[in-house]
């Protein structure tokens, strides 16, 4: 006796819940299958102080011993203030303290390679034509192991 196949439905607009439904059983089948994945968002705010509401920051998680940063964003008039700089530090803090071996990330050719390269970002592929005529740049930063505490000197 055969199961009914499930409906394939393309949605426009996923909910945070369409995520949750696909995010969750793939990690615990890979907890299964492979070593652990330590997966853990990351979220890094940027906010108003005349108004409190975030309206920037960086976004990404830790898996699989390496930090993975999926979106960063600085409004324009806090550009050239090392502000995307900051947001990078506290990923690597962040990194360290998870006991990762580095952060990495995607930027298209019109977005910020220069940027991550003055902070230590190094190119370790590409994708040709994404977006046509234009390239996106895999990058990687190695992160330098957390120093011993103190208490763990002789």
């Amino acid at each position: 006796m055969s199961q009914s196949l499930p409906e394939i439905v393309i949605s426009e607009t996923p909910s945070p819940a369409d995520r949750e439904a696909i995010l969750r059983p793939l990690l615990a089948y890979n907890d299964r299958r492979g070593p652990p994945s330590g997966f853990q968002p990351l979220a890094i705010s940027l906010r108003d102080p005349t108004t409190g509401e975030t309206v920037g920051g960086l976004w990404g998680k830790s898996s699989y011993d390496w930090v993975f940063i999926d979106l960063l964003f600085v409004p324009e008039q806090w550009r050239g203030q090392n502000v995307g700089t900051l947001l990078l530090r506290k990923a690597e803090e962040i990194g360290r303290v998870r006991d990762c071996i580095g952060l990495w990330l995607d930027t298209f050719g019109f977005q910020a390679r220069g940027f991550y390269e003055k902070n230590g970002f190094e190119l370790f592929g590409t994708l040709d034509d994404h977006p046509r005529g234009s390239k996106c740049y895999f990058m990687r930063k190695l992160l330098q192991p957390k120093a011993p505490s103190s208490s763990t000197r002789s």
